[in-house]
């Protein structure tokens, strides 16, 4: 099993991320990661999916993917094919215990407080999931009250402009 991600172009019609789904769930695979969101094209959305996958099913997965009414077209990347990162938010009790370590931490782990009020403070931090995960775990000990993290954004490494198609389908 290796991991892959996988992007998919689609109208933006209700009921397609539930047809999407199932062609996962028929097969066994569990989706590590999903985010949906409007392309560079208006009206056409992007779908990232993060899932493992055995080399010999990824193909047929993606073959599945494109033949569901009004999937344009999906393509499947290995990690060195993509650019990609998660957002992830931590809330953190706010207290007078709190010193210069917390925010020399968040500086050592290029993150950023976005907001600061009497009972909490909110920190930012975009990276790899590995990355965000250890600054958690850093962070636990000043008292996580809320741990949200995003699904996988990425982009990929391949030249090829598949905008010009996307817009010529939607014209």
């Amino acid at each position: 099993m290796k991991e892959y991600t996988i992007t998919i172009f689609s109208e933006n019609d209700i009921g397609l991320l539930n047809e999407v789904t199932i062609v996962f769930s028929r097969r066994k695979i569990n989706i590590e990661s999903l985010t949906v969101s409007e392309s560079e094209v208006k009206g056409v959305s992007r779908y990232t999916i993060v899932a493992f996958v055995a080399d010999n099913r990824i193909e047929n997965v993606v073959r599945q993917l494109e033949k569901i009414i009004g999937v344009f077209k999906a393509l499947y990347f290995e990690a060195d094919q993509i650019v990609h990162q998660e957002v992830a938010l931590f809330k953190i009790a706010n207290s007078t215990k709190l010193n210069g370590n917390l925010e020399n931490l968040v500086r050592t782990r290029n993150a950023k407080i976005l907001s600061v009020n009497p009972d909490f403070l909110v920190i930012e931090k975009v990276g790899y999931k590995a990355d965000n995960q250890e600054l958690f775990n850093e962070l636990e000990q000043y008292g996580v009250l809320q741990f949200a993290r995003s699904g996988r954004v990425a982009v990929s490494c391949q030249k090829r402009e598949f905008t010009s198609y996307l817009k010529e389908l939607t014209n």
